[in-house]
């Protein structure tokens, strides 16, 4: 796997412009083979490094085969391999990055696949959480590009709920006493700590903590143990504060009828001419299937296929990268999340089925 870039020059986006925008990808397998575009989520890099890498669903024999597929994964603008904060230069550095929208990331991704990569149409969009929310923009933005999307864990709009949640570690991290207004000069330890452990309640079941399922057979002695190696080291690990703050806002603004339908979601989603599979998990405190439910009752030609786990938000194919895994096959393990997970089984049953589908 080797990082691409792509430099658009000057770029608009929603809080203004980038002067030399860059998006980061990378291709996997044959492009004379279907197009799936695989965009990255809140945590995600293309490198592996911090919380979440991209590979998981990619590679022989998983559900996005090389063989059978052209994969093209896109890094978000602000996960800092893509222009972000952290690497844009004066002017824009820093908190002075402009904010940037979930339709600026597509519009960028879709200049690398028909500019630079000479594809006319994507067979797929895919993606979990942030990448979950770019599948459902890719039909509405461009809906002669795209043949199918698959949504894991996320929506169309993001709720109320969602956006309250977001604030809580968002906060966090302000508030911190290093963070300084977004002009540190070292690491803001005490506000990326914090930010973690206020995030991290949301992220599962409250059925997944009465099981204790954070010490991980024996992984860890406690839960503070839990937290700290993987929540605050996950954020520590390879990602930028005020990257996580404009990145957090774009999740935060999402909403695809703002691009054509004056905020009638109903509309926006009746139009989409796209095949969709949508997955939620049953436990999820950020996307509720409630909330993709409601969105059911507009989308003509998906199907919604609800993923039976206590992972919350984590049932879905990332756990494994994040988390270590128990070899006690006894022991649950998230959704997707390896070789002895029957959540990780039904995920790709069900993708691998949807592709499939003529």
């Amino acid at each position: 796997m080797s990082i691409q870039y792509y430099h658009h020059g000057r770029f608009h986006v929603a809080g203004g412009v980038i002067p030399d925008a860059v998006t980061a990808y990378c291709t996997y397998g044959d492009p004379k083979n279907p197009c799936i575009v695989f965009p990255t989520c809140y945590g995600g890099k293309l490198d592996s490094n911090g919380l979440l890498g991209q590979e998981y669903l990619v590679g022989e024999g998983k559900v996005l085969d090389p063989q059978k597929y052209y994969v093209v994964t896109f890094a978000l603008f602000s996960n800092g391999e893509s222009s972000s904060p952290s690497n844009t230069p004066a002017p824009y550095n820093g908190p002075y990055f402009p904010a940037v929208s979930y339709e600026d990331n597509i519009r960028a991704q879709y200049t690398v696949l028909t500019q630079k990569l000479g594809i006319q149409k994507a067979f797929c969009v895919i993606g979990f959480s942030m990448g979950g929310q770019q599948a459902y923009y890719w039909p509405v933005v461009y809906p002669e590009f795209v043949e199918r999307f698959v949504a894991i864990c996320g929506s169309a709009r993001t709720s109320p709920h969602n956006k309250a949640f977001l604030e809580g570690p968002k906060a966090a991290l302000m508030a911190s006493k290093d963070f300084n207004d977004g002009h540190y000069k070292t690491t803001p330890q005490h506000g990326i700590r914090a930010f973690g452990r206020a995030y991290s309640a949301w992220a599962y079941s409250q059925e997944w903590f009465r099981k204790k399922l954070y010490l991980y057979d024996g992984t860890y002695t406690d839960l503070h143990a839990f937290l700290r190696e993987d929540w605050e080291a996950g954020f520590l690990n390879g990602w930028d504060a005020n990257d996580l703050l404009t990145l957090l806002n774009t999740w935060q603004i999402a909403d695809v009828s703002t691009i054509c339908d004056n905020g009638d979601l109903g509309k926006a989603l009746s139009e989409i001419k796209a095949k969709g599979l949508i997955m939620p998990c049953k436990t999820d405190l950020y996307f509720p299937p409630e909330d993709n439910e409601n969105e059911m009752r507009y989308l003509k030609y998906a199907k919604l296929v609800v993923i039976p786990s206590v992972w919350g938000h984590m049932g879905d194919a990332f756990s494994f990268l994040f988390f270590p895994q128990s070899t006690d096959e006894s022991v649950p393990i998230a959704a997707g999340g390896g070789a002895n997970s029957e959540d990780d089984k039904f995920l790709h049953s069900e993708v691998k089925k949807f592709l499939e589908e003529l």
